[in-house]
Formats: structure tokens, sequence, C-alpha cells
């Protein structure tokens, strides 16, 4: 009897046991720390918005438009970003109207070269845009470039790339070799490469500055899009040839020489040093002179040849190609006065004669007829009288 009672208490202490033992098990865990919170949007995409300020203010509006996107697609209802990015659309968009503008300009004053140069920074600018695509495609003109034989496995973005530091202006590339914006290119194909205003070229045989360190990635960051490489702009850029100065130059080239020399005074009247426009002035002003000499427009001939001397006394043969014009010339109003004179024309021929002694002071004969014909002249009016 006493042995079930010791047994019956054992049992119920192993159950209670058990029953602690469960109420140990379902008693709540000490609550792990919070892990430490990521960096924000904002802060992912601060590197992104500081880049593309920093293109903007460098004048590069398509990569600073590219930067500002990189920073949407991380923070997406950002208001600052997106009012930046919208204003930095509309000042692109303002900006390739007037190239645009400006080119269609230059191509109906047949400045062909510069409407090029305008429609090829509104691609820059805008590498989709139709209106500067087809202007270029119906331009025969050729442009500054420079020649690249392909090698296997380059592509037309490597290229942007390359020689200018953005893949964007792949199709800058395309459309000047005729191509598709995505076409493949084969192993020895030469192409041309165009200067684009705006954009450093780099040149073969020239080291091409070296890229600016991408912004490190914060934690957390997303991996794509992949950020647009960004190409250090050198201090020192060579200057783009002014539009005027290539306006002139194309004027020459076709023999539109008063075209070329206005538009030559017009650029020394800003910048009366530009040393390329004064060299293609004396050139202007030699051929002009020279071709006005051959036509016998000796008056023409002699203002030229006259200002081209006092630009550059010793250019070439122009102090022959003077005398010879100051020659004709005399004879030209000396005999315009003989003629005038046997018509009776007095008046007429006083004014030639007196044409001549302003060129030839000591011109004897001159100085004798006039003389003649102003007596003569005076004893008519006396008669009137």
């Amino acid at each position: 009897m006493r042995g079930r009672r010791l047994l019956l208490l054992s049992a119920v202490a192993a159950l209670a046991t058990a029953c602690a033992t469960a109420e140990t098990e379902r008693a709540p865990s000490a609550a792990a720390p919070p892990k430490p919170a990521g960096p924000s949007r904002a802060t992912l995409a601060a590197p992104y918005n500081d880049r593309a300020q920093a293109l903007e203010s460098d004048g590069r509006l398509r990569e600073a438009l590219q930067a500002r996107q990189i920073a949407l697609t991380i923070n997406p209802d950002d208001p600052a970003t997106k009012a930046a990015a919208a204003a930095l659309q509309q000042k692109i968009d303002e900006q390739v109207a007037r190239e645009l503008k400006e080119g269609r300009a230059a191509t109906q004053r047949g400045a062909l070269v510069v409407a090029r140069r305008h429609y090829l920074t509104a691609l820059a600018l805008d590498p989709t845009n139709r209106t500067a695509f087809e202007a270029l495609r119906e331009q025969p003109q050729e442009i500054d470039a420079i020649s690249h034989t392909v090698r296997a496995g380059e592509t037309l973005p490597g290229l942007a790339v390359h020689y200018y530091g953005n893949r964007a202006l792949g199709e800058i590339i395309a459309e000047t070799n005729k191509l598709q914006p995505n076409a493949r290119l084969t192993a020895g194909m030469v192409l041309k490469i165009p200067d684009v205003p705006g954009v450093t070229l780099n040149r073969p045989g020239v080291r091409p500055p070296a890229p600016r360190p991408a912004a490190p990635p914060a934690p957390g960051a997303p991996t794509s899009p992949p950020a647009t490489p960004v190409v250090a702009t050198p201090r020192e850029e060579p200057p783009e040839m002014n539009p005027l100065l290539a306006e002139a130059r194309e004027a020459a080239d076709r023999n539109d020489y008063n075209q070329a020399l206005s538009d030559l005074d017009q650029l020394l009247t800003s910048s009366p040093r530009n040393a390329d426009a004064l060299t293609l002035k004396k050139q202007v002003l030699y051929s002009l002179g020279k071709q006005q000499l051959d036509q016998r427009k000796y008056r023409d001939s002699y203002a030229t040849l006259n200002q081209l001397s006092k630009l550059a006394p010793n250019y070439e043969d122009s102090g022959t190609l003077l005398r010879q014009t100051r020659t004709r010339l005399v004879d030209e109003y000396y005999n315009a006065g003989i003629r005038y004179y046997r018509e009776e024309k007095l008046p007429e021929a006083i004014a030639q004669w007196k044409a001549v002694l302003e060129i030839d002071p000591q011109h004897v004969n001159a100085r004798k007829n006039l003389d003649q014909a102003e007596r003569l002249l005076k004893q008519l009016d006396e008669r009137r009288k």
C-alpha cells in the first residue's frame, strides 16, 4: 500500500517537472537587437546629382541629364531631382532649337560647313533628333573628320567611347558614315570620325584625357542602370573656328571675294588681332585686286590693292600689280578727259584730269590740260553773263 503511494507521488512529481519544462520552452526568448538601417535613397542618389551639377556647369548637358535620370532611378520620388531634370531637358530642347535654326540660316547663306557644325551640335545634345539627321543627309559637304580602320570586335558605341568618351555619340558616327545606329562593323571598314563641336575628339597619337573617377557605390545601391562614363574635359581646349571665319573661307573658295571681305571685316571689328582673319584678308584682297585688274576694272583694282598695301606692303607681287593698276588708271582718266574736252564737255574733262592729279600729282600733261580747260570754262561763263 505504501509502495503504491510512493509510486503515485513520483508520477505526480515527474508530471510537474514536465509542465515546468514545457512552460520554459514556450516562454518568449529575448528580442534580437534591430539591424542597422541602410543608407537612404537620397544618400544613394546624391553622387549622381552632384555629378549632374558638375557636368551641367561644364556645358555637357546631355551627360548631365543622364546622371539626373540615374538619380531618379534610385530615388524616383525626389521633387528636387525631378525639377532639375525637367529644367535641364528644357534647356537642351531650347539649345537644340537654336542650333537647328542657325543651321537652316547658314544653309540658306550657302555656308554648308557652318550649317553642318550646328546640326552636329544639335545631335550631340539630342542624338535621336530626326530633323538634324535629315538635314545632314541632304548635305554633300565634307566635314572635319579623322579616319578609323575598324578592327575585329569594334562597335559604334565602343568607338564613340574611345574618341568622345560618350557611347551615346555612336549614332553621330553612324550618321556620318550613312550607317544604321545599330549597324555591325566588320574588320577593315574605314569610318569617318567627325569633329563634333563642344566635344573633345581624342585624335590618334594624342593621349586622351584621364577619366574622372566614378563615385563609389554605396552599400545597397542598385547595380543598374550603369552610370555613363564621364571623361574629363581638358582645361584648355583648342578654340572652335569662328563661324564668320568659316563663312569667309567658304566665300573665298568660291571666289566670292566681296562676301569674304564683308565677313572678315565684321569679325575684325570685334577681334582686330585675329591672326587667321588677318591672314585670310590679305589673301582675299590680293586675289580680288588681281581679278579686277584682269577684268580691266582699274578703279576697283587700285582701291583694293591700295588697301592691301596699307595692310601688308610687301605681300607677294602686290607692289608690282599696284603700279600696273596705277598706270592704267591714270591713262584711263587722262584719255577720258581728252574725250570730254573734244566733246566740249569741259566740267567732265576737268573732273577726269583732277582725278589723274590725285593719283599722280607730277603728271605734266594733265596739269597743263586742266589749267587750259579751267581758263576756257571761265571765259565761257563770263560771256554768258
